[in-house]
């Protein structure tokens, strides 16, 4: 399945990612473009709008000048809503090599405005973390139960020991695809057939195929 020849040139990666040249995973990780980063919360952050800092390019995975810390006690909360819908197939996340680092997340979707008070509910998946500074280690998820994912929760419940977690990247690998919304799909499709005539719209519903 490796791609042979394609990505050569691009020899500034250390080549120890296996079947993946380096700009390839790169675009798999591409999902944090896919995110409405005004909308995005991070509770229990210790400074406001940080939360958002650690959706970042895979190139700027190991860039230690941006990064999020928990406040009144270890865990964190990200609501994260898409710009469409997501099929999300991997995850990672990297903090600093010490008890700061997460030792546990819990996954839920589609629960928009997700609170503290809401992680008692039973996650989609939920992993126990190794400590990862260098962003290595992807957490394959059950892909059949975040097929269809608009809102993403990520609950940090726990780290090593220390008071405080800290946070520098989330990686988010998947596939994306825009907002299934009807009046959109139809208004293309008129458009396309005749641009000029609108009353063709009340028959379009029917011949509507997208379900």
């Amino acid at each position: 399945m490796s791609g042979h020849g394609h990505g050569h040139g691009h020899g500034h990666g250390c080549g120890c990612e296996g079947e993946h040249e380096p700009a390839e995973r790169g675009l798999e990780y591409g999902l944090y473009r896919r995110i409405d980063l005004d909308k995005l919360q991070c509770l229990n952050e210790s400074r406001d709008g940080d939360g958002r800092l650690v959706f970042k390019p895979w190139d700027q995975r190991n860039d230690r000048e941006k990064f999020v810390e928990s406040d009144a006690d270890e865990e964190l909360l990200f609501n994260i809503p898409f710009t469409g819908s997501v099929k999300l197939k991997g995850i990672i996340i990297s903090g600093e090599d010490d008890e700061s680092h997460p030792a546990e997340i819990r996954l839920y979707k589609n629960i928009p405005q997700m609170s503290f008070d809401d992680t008692g509910r039973e996650p989609e998946q939920a992993f126990r973390l190794n400590r990862d500074p260098l962003a290595q280690l992807e957490y394959p998820t059950k892909i059949a139960r975040f097929s269809s994912v608009h809102h993403l929760s990520i609950h940090i419940s726990r780290n090593f020991g220390a008071e405080s977690t800290r946070v520098y990247y989330i990686g988010l690998r998947g596939e994306y695809s825009e907002a299934h919304r009807h009046e959109v799909t139809i208004c293309n499709y008129e458009a396309a057939a005749n641009p000029a005539d609108h009353k063709v719209e009340s028959i379009i519903p029917q011949t509507n195929f997208i379900s």
